[in-house]
């Protein structure tokens, strides 16, 4: 078996076994291994419909004759980052919110979480299988730690903090049952317009804005989210989910 596999995996998943120990910590009464096992395994599966959809969906927007910026903020906000917010919903949807697990409101947020790190841990992977020239083992060693390292304190960590978010907001829609919609699309609408202004000023914007606004989002969304987890955290423990 190529070497190469193993390795890739490793560093792949690491980022997102580091993150998942550090946000499985703020649950006070911690899910079952199963179920996280359950919701991680389906945020990586919900990857690969994702890059199809994401695939059908910039082909139709190349065809498009406007504006290049338009295109490209298109691609970034809609194809990429929508596309991406609203999967890794569909997968606590459909797998946490109705389980007898889901007992307080700050499961939300745990779960988003989980489902955003399985994502991000096989796009990971996947990322460190793109084509590179023959090099030796322990410059691909290098490469590895390098790639898992910035995926790490960049895209994983915000696949998290934008998960996070929309579990939030997800959460104080239990409770405010007249305004849930509207707080479900809320938080779809920040996540979404968040990660794709950190897509688009990475790789479109020039000069210090490409570094300070992506430093920007990370840090306000950290504060956000470390605040989600203090407050949901006194609301009441169990939580009946309409579906």
């Amino acid at each position: 078996m190529d070497f190469r596999i193993p390795l890739y995996i490793v560093f792949g998943i690491l980022p997102s076994l580091t993150w998942l120990a550090f946000y499985l910590r703020k649950d006070i009464h911690p899910e079952s291994k199963r179920m996280i096992l359950k919701i991680f395994i389906w945020g990586a599966v919900i990857t690969l419909p994702v890059f199809f959809a994401q695939i059908a969906l910039a082909t139709l927007l190349s065809k498009l004759n406007w504006n290049p910026v338009v295109v490209s903020a298109l691609y970034w906000f809609v194809v990429i980052s929508f596309t991406e917010e609203i999967f890794k919903y569909f997968v606590v949807k459909s797998e946490a919110l109705s389980h007898y697990e889901f007992d307080e409101p700050v499961d939300a947020m745990v779960y988003m979480v989980v489902a955003a790190l399985g994502f991000a841990a096989l796009e990971n992977i996947l990322y460190l299988f793109s084509p590179v020239d023959r090099i030796s083992f322990n410059d691909l060693v290098n490469r590895a730690v390098v790639i898992s390292f910035v995926r790490f304190i960049g895209a994983t960590f915000l696949h998290t903090l934008c998960s996070a978010l929309v579990g939030y907001f997800l959460a104080i829609s239990f409770k405010e049952t007249k305004k849930r919609m509207i707080l479900f699309i809320s938080g779809i609408i920040i996540a979404t317009l968040l990660h794709g202004l950190y897509d688009f000023s990475i790789m479109t914007i020039g000069g210090p804005l490409k570094v300070i606004i992506p430093i920007a989002i990370l840090i306000s969304l950290a504060f956000f989210v470390a605040s989600g987890f203090k407050k949901l955290k006194k609301l009441k423990s169990i939580c009946k989910v309409v579906k």
